[in-house]
C-alpha cells in the first residue's frame, strides 16, 4: 500500500508531463504554417490542425496525440513490471496526460479537447473499451458529420462499456474522462443546439 501511494503521484506527474506535448503545435510549425491557435477553432487537436488543408499532419498529430495518452498508461506498467502492477495506475496516469493535453503548462494551460489522447488511454487500459468507443465515433462521425458530436457520444458511452468489459476503476476513470470532454466542448454543445457547428469537411465558422 506504501508503495501503491508513492507510485501514484508519480504515474500522475509523469502522465501529465508527457500529455502536455503540444504535438499539433510543433507539427504544423515545422511546417511552416505558424500558429494553429491562431485558425479554426483555436485548438491544438487533430481537428484543428485539419483546417489547414494538411491531411498528413492531421493524420500524425492524431496519432500522437493518441499514442502519448497509450504510452503514459502503458509506460507505468512497463516501468513497474507487467505483471502484478495495480490497474489503478494506468488509468491515473491515462488520466493525467488527458489533463496535460487539455491543460499543458507549457501554453500557460492553454491545450486541446482531449479526444485522440483519451481514446489513446482507453484502447491502452482496456482495449475492448477503447475499440467500441473509436467505433462509435466512426459510425456517429459518419452518419452526422460532427467531429464533436461523435467524440461527445463516444466517450459518454465508455464507461457504459467499461462497466460491462471492464473494472470499477476504468469505470470511474473513464466516467472522469467523459465528463472532462464534455467540459471541453460545451461551445460545441452550444453550437450544436443551434444548428451552427461545422460539419467534417467544411471550414470553421466560428472559434470554440
Amino acid at each position: 500500500m506504501a508503495d501503491l501511494w508513492l507510485a501514484l503521484p508519480l504515474a500522475a506527474l509523469g502522465g501529465y508531463l508527457l500529455g502536455g506535448v503540444p504535438f499539433g503545435l510543433v507539427l504544423t510549425r515545422l511546417a511552416g504554417l505558424g500558429d494553429i491557435r491562431a485558425i479554426g477553432s483555436g485548438n491544438i487537436g487533430a481537428t484543428n490542425v485539419l483546417r489547414t488543408g494538411r491531411k498528413d499532419l492531421a493524420l500524425l498529430t492524431l496519432l500522437l496525440d493518441s499514442g502519448k495518452g497509450a504510452i503514459a498508461a502503458l509506460g507505468v506498467r512497463a516501468l513497474l513490471g507487467w505483471e502484478g502492477v495495480d490497474p489503478i495506475l494506468p488509468v491515473v496516469a491515462g488520466v493525467a496526460a488527458v489533463i496535460g493535453h487539455n491543460y499543458p503548462v507549457w501554453l500557460r494551460f492553454r491545450g486541446g479537447k482531449g479526444v485522440a489522447t483519451t481514446l489513446g488511454v482507453l484502447l491502452a487500459t482496456a482495449w475492448p473499451v477503447g475499440g467500441l468507443a473509436c467505433l462509435t465515433w466512426v459510425v456517429m462521425a459518419g452518419v452526422f458529420r460532427y467531429s464533436s458530436l461523435a467524440a461527445l457520444a463516444a466517450l459518454a458511452l465508455a464507461p457504459a462499456y467499461a462497466w460491462a468489459l471492464a473494472a470499477p476503476v476504468h469505470v470511474a476513470g473513464f466516467g472522469l474522462l467523459a465528463v472532462l470532454a464534455w467540459w471541453r466542448h460545451r461551445d460545441n454543445i452550444r453550437r450544436l443546439l443551434a444548428g451552427t457547428e461545422t460539419k467534417i469537411g467544411q471550414k470553421s465558422k466560428a472559434k470554440g
